[in-house]
């Protein structure tokens, strides 16, 4: 089966079209990352966040993880109230070796991520991770800060 000059000339331009429209689609994804993070990083109270403007996950565990966390964190947040001062204080060290594991898998997720060796859906599991990983971090330090607005009022 030979083929002629005309049809192989065919082939190379579907090729590379394909390759062009791969590529549009991979800077596009890298764009509305950005974006999502951009909006991630002007949430200023994420606790308070309503559902509609919640982060988008690639992964169905990871939304899953995040609105468990979300119902988690505002559980806490509303204890705070008539907790025990002891056990705020109790919840105020749990809170921050929690942020010290959550800081660390994110930087292993950077520094995957970095590595450029990575299969495309390595990649994109990797992002999604890191996503989450950047969003409860957020929710944990906002609870940490008003752990701390509450240890101040009570001890004075």
């Amino acid at each position: 089966m030979s083929e002629t000059p005309d049809s192989l000339t065919s082939k190379v331009n579907s090729s590379v079209e394909t390759e062009n429209v791969s590529n549009d689609v991979s800077s596009y994804r890298s764009v509305m990352e950005e974006e999502d993070m951009v909006r991630l990083n002007q949430i200023k109270d994420i606790l308070d966040l309503p559902e509609k403007s919640y982060p988008e996950f690639v992964l169905a565990k990871n939304k899953a993880r995040f609105k468990k966390k979300m119902l988690w964190y505002r559980a806490k947040k509303d204890w705070l109230d008539i907790a025990p001062f002891h056990k705020i204080n109790k919840l105020f060290k749990q809170q921050t070796k929690e942020l010290e594991g959550i800081r660390s898998s994110k930087l292993d997720y950077e520094m995957e991520l970095e590595t450029g060796s990575l299969t495309p859906s390595q990649r994109a599991y990797r992002k999604d991770e890191l996503k989450m990983c950047r969003v409860h971090e957020k929710m944990a330090i906002q609870l940490l800060s008003k752990i701390q607005l509450k240890v101040r009022i009570q001890s004075r």
